[in-house]
């Protein structure tokens, strides 16, 4: 018998001087890559496949990341499709010597799990069990419906430009 995915990871290093942008931070693309890396590392182990990134919204970036600190990434699945997986991504750090750590960023992503040619392949159905994880699939169902209506609005805008 397989054994049940796991809907949640955990990714933790340090931040590297490479990682710095010109004002002494962490860049904020670095934080995006992290973030897909997270992402995808929850996907894959959730639907035991290669999966892609189709969606990314809502990054917020609240507070910098320093050179040293140590970063931790969460990604949890919110809300699966046939074929998608909705991940939550919260990243948090602190300087190693102090236990208090900063919420710096959230995201929301969504991959497609393929097969070995490519196509769209089915995945397991995610049963969120505990409150948070209820809350979390709430929020992934209310942006499905969000992005829905974003998506109507600029075709008909796009339809009456006539682009």
């Amino acid at each position: 018998m397989k054994p049940t995915p796991k809907a949640d990871i955990t990714l933790r290093f340090l931040a590297e001087p490479s990682d710095v942008n010109f004002g002494g931070n962490v860049h904020g693309g670095n934080v995006m890559k992290w973030i897909d890396h997270a992402g995808y590392t929850c996907a894959a182990n959730w639907s035991s496949a290669y999966c892609v990134t189709v969606y990314v919204g809502g990054i917020r970036f609240l507070k910098p990341i320093s050179v040293g600190d140590l970063v931790e990434l969460k990604a949890e699945l919110m809300h699966t499709g046939r074929t998608s997986m909705h991940i939550s991504v919260s990243v948090h750090a602190r300087n190693p010597r102090d236990p208090a750590r900063r919420f710096t960023t959230h995201c929301i992503l969504v991959f497609v799990a393929l097969d070995d040619q490519g196509k769209p392949v089915r995945i397991p159905d995610f049963v969120p069990e505990s409150e948070h994880s209820q809350r979390l699939n709430a929020y992934a169902k209310r942006m499905i419906e969000l992005r829905e209506q974003m998506q109507s609005e600029a075709q008909a805008f796009l339809t009456e430009m006539d682009v």
